[in-house]
């Protein structure tokens, strides 16, 4: 069974694993010590729910990834956009599609009704296939900044959390 655990201050290590470059080659490469820290920071600081919450999913007692939502403006509409990593070692065995469909349930279950979305690069099949069996609708290809500074051709996947 996988279980969502809002990030604590005990998941710094989490980051470092998600910052090696075979976890971060779609997103910019890995980020200094700085920067995870302050990422780690933040995300422990997310307490306001309906503005965004980042959580490690577990299997079994295990961390195997972590998923998220935050507050954004996208083409003048306000949303959620929705992040999602599995460790290595678990990828493959279909637990980023679970973990984003938890995300989606608790996002329903909280009463957080705004669209979902995310903007995996248009060349990362793995996280685009995870968005469409999650059941999210490709809008189409956009240009996204990611990192700061950074504008890539990404797809976008909306799921309306009403539905």
């Amino acid at each position: 069974m996988l279980v969502l655990k809002p990030w604590s201050a005990d998941d710094l290590w989490v980051l470092r694993l998600k910052n090696l470059p075979e976890m971060t080659e779609h997103l910019g490469g890995p980020e200094t010590e700085e920067k995870v820290i302050s990422r780690h920071e933040r995300y422990v600081g997310m307490t306001d729910r309906a503005v965004g919450c980042m959580f490690t999913a577990s299997r079994d007692g295990e961390i195997v990834g972590t998923v998220g939502y935050w507050h954004r403006v996208w083409q003048g509409e306000e949303v959620y956009e929705a992040g999602w990593g599995v460790l290595p070692g678990f990828q493959g065995q279909g637990l980023a599609t679970a973990t984003v469909t938890a995300l989606v349930a608790h996002l329903r279950a909280e009463g957080l009704h705004r669209p979902l979305h995310a903007y995996p690069s248009v060349d990362h099949a793995a996280s685009n296939a995870v968005a469409r069996k999650a059941g999210f609708t490709l809008l189409g290809q956009v240009d996204f900044e990611y990192p700061p500074g950074t504008v890539k051709a990404s797809n976008d996947w909306c799921l309306d959390l009403r539905a």
